[in-house]
């Protein structure tokens, strides 16, 4: 196979390809370098059944070219961190629609299979014990930047979903919740290893809003074997899967199980979302999946717990 990932230099970009590369795949790396970096992919720099094209997925011609070379599309690329989406809501837009609609658009051009990975940022305010792909989405004003990514990535899935019913192309959705691992960086809002940089620098640990909210947290090696099975699998085709963890934790807990497991003497400050974002900034209290769709047609099921990915992210960012 020679595959195309689009955002292949980004976190979990990087990691799809080193599994596609070690499974005896070809890869070309499309990335503009916005969040993505270089040296996330320098480990492959000298192989050739690796390639890095520099480059939007806003350039319909570059699309047209690399996806017209391969059997089959990863589409990760996009505006990803709350952070990012609050400071840069218009770029933010126009990459998650605009450059997901030339990548669907070439993908289809030449019959290629595609994977796009959508969030859990879907599903908005609604805080049910397991959300279901089925579940409503329950979001605040589209004049709070906080939503735009939501948005934007509910019209990727709509494109997605269309141009499987309406034009046969072959087109499976993820929905990611909270992917932690090495190689991922806190610069947009990303807390694990916002923390974890923290806490190594026996820094204060700065814990958003009262801290009770909760999330879960899922290996990017757990998140990236249930992106091929999918992405390969024929039942999948113009359908959905949530993808992460069921195991669920509150800020103020996660800050304090990694502030023990580095051994660090940080203390937790809570810093109002008016302070750490914008003025009137709306999060969600919580985000809990249930992956019973991904489990019962690929087996999908989490390896890693917590304490495992954790650790992932301390031992990367001490070395």
């Amino acid at each position: 196979m020679r595959v195309l990932i689009t955002g292949g230099a980004g976190f979990i970009g990087s990691h799809l390809a080193d599994r596609l590369l070690d499974r005896g795949d070809e890869i070309i790396i499309l990335d503009d370098l916005s969040t993505g970096r270089l040296e996330n992919i320098s480990h492959h720099e000298d192989r050739s059944d690796a390639e890095f094209v520099l480059g939007s997925v806003l350039n319909a011609d570059l699309v047209d070219h690399v996806v017209s070379r391969v059997d089959a599309v990863y589409h990760l690329a996009a505006a990803v961190g709350v952070e990012l989406i609050v400071e840069k809501p218009l770029e933010s837009l126009l990459t998650n629609i605009r450059g997901t609609e030339t990548v669907f658009e070439k993908a289809h051009k030449y019959d290629k299979r595609i994977l796009v990975t959508s969030t859990s940022e879907i599903y908005g305010k609604n805080t049910s014990d397991s959300l279901s792909e089925d579940d409503d989405r329950i979001l605040g004003s589209p004049l709070k930047s906080r939503w735009s990514y939501s948005e934007a990535k509910a019209i990727d899935e709509i494109l997605a979903y269309t141009y499987w019913r309406e034009k046969g192309l072959k087109a499976v959705i993820v929905r990611l919740f909270n992917t932690v691992g090495p190689r991922q960086t806190g610069s947009y809002g990303m807390v694990v290893p916002r923390f974890v940089h923290q806490a190594l620098r026996n820094e204060p640990l700065t814990v958003f809003g009262d801290g009770l909210q909760t999330r879960c947290f899922c290996s990017v090696s757990d998140v990236t074997s249930g992106i091929v099975a999918l992405s390969e699998h024929p039942d999948a085709f113009g359908r959905v899967f949530n993808l992460g963890s069921t195991e669920e934790v509150s800020m103020k807990d996660l800050a304090e199980r990694i502030i023990a497991m580095t051994g660090s003497s940080s203390q937790l400050v809570l810093v109002p979302y008016d302070v750490a974002y914008e003025e009137g900034f709306e999060d969600m209290q919580r985000r809990v999946p249930s992956i019973t769709r991904a489990h019962d047609l690929v087996g999908f099921s989490p390896s890693a717990d917590l304490d495992d990915i954790i650790e992932s992210v301390v031992s990367d960012q001490r070395h």
